[in-house]
């Protein structure tokens, strides 16, 4: 896969990704056993873990726009949502009345955390690109000069 068409997907992606975060709470009332925890009687952390994941949805979307400028918070999603999902699968595994979220959000997060890993470019891969747009505006801007 060349780097524009994997920046093209990854794009897409925090774009889907950061819209289905911004949608935790209604996906949460529509599957509450796959989404919600404590059947859903613990709403206060209902309403901070929605409103954390609203928070990083729209920065998501916001940094579709340039993800090679937002490479620590494409990170931070991808650690965060591993984190999550293995707290999550342990604590499923150690109650059995939350065992839906080993088929819903667990798996859902460890799928935001692969994608963005897959797609996000390598530290090289965009100081090289960097490096060549650079050198381009330089050779461009020493052609108009003669």
């Amino acid at each position: 896969m060349t780097v524009p068409s994997n920046e093209k997907m990854l794009k897409f992606a925090l774009m889907a990704f950061g819209a289905i975060f911004c949608l935790v709470y209604p996906i949460g009332m529509i599957w509450p056993s796959g989404w919600v925890w404590h059947g859903g009687h613990g709403q206060y952390y209902l309403q901070m873990i929605c409103g954390i994941y609203f928070v990083l949805g729209v920065f998501l979307i916001m940094a579709a726009a340039n993800p090679a400028e937002h490479r620590s918070l494409i990170s931070f999603t991808i650690w965060s949502s591993v984190v999550h999902a293995a707290i999550m699968a342990a604590q499923a595994v150690g109650d059995g009345h939350e065992l839906g979220h080993l088929i819903g959000d667990v798996p859902a997060l460890l799928l935001v955390a692969f994608v963005l890993w897959y797609l996000m470019p390598s530290e090289n891969s965009v100081r090289s690109a960097t490096t060549e747009t650079l050198s381009e505006g330089v050779s461009t801007a020493g052609k108009a000069r003669r």
